[in-house]
């Protein structure tokens, strides 16, 4: 008997599972989030304050930073984003 995943890669698997669009959609919410979070300490923001800038609430402001929590629209990304100084860069590959 031999193993029909041999020699493919773990995309090749996740597609075949058909979870291989949500995994990248959260591989790519966890690096924002964390970048995110990299910058509010590097300029000592607390999450209050980063909400306050953003006109938002704190509740929002830990969606946004939670590398699990996927239900925040890419506006609100670029909203945070733009707020530290910094711009969202997405491109298709």
């Amino acid at each position: 008997m031999t193993n029909r995943h041999m020699g493919s890669g773990i995309d090749d698997l996740l597609k075949e599972e058909g979870v291989l669009e949500e995994f990248q959609a959260r591989a790519v919410k966890e690096v924002i989030a964390r970048q995110l979070d990299q910058t509010m300490k590097e300029q000592h923001l607390s999450k209050r304050k980063l909400a306050m800038m953003m006109h938002t609430s704190r509740t929002q402001v830990d969606r946004v930073l939670d590398p699990k929590d996927g239900n925040v629209t890419l506006e609100t990304l670029q909203r945070a984003a733009a707020v530290l100084g910094r711009k969202v860069q997405i491109e298709l590959i």
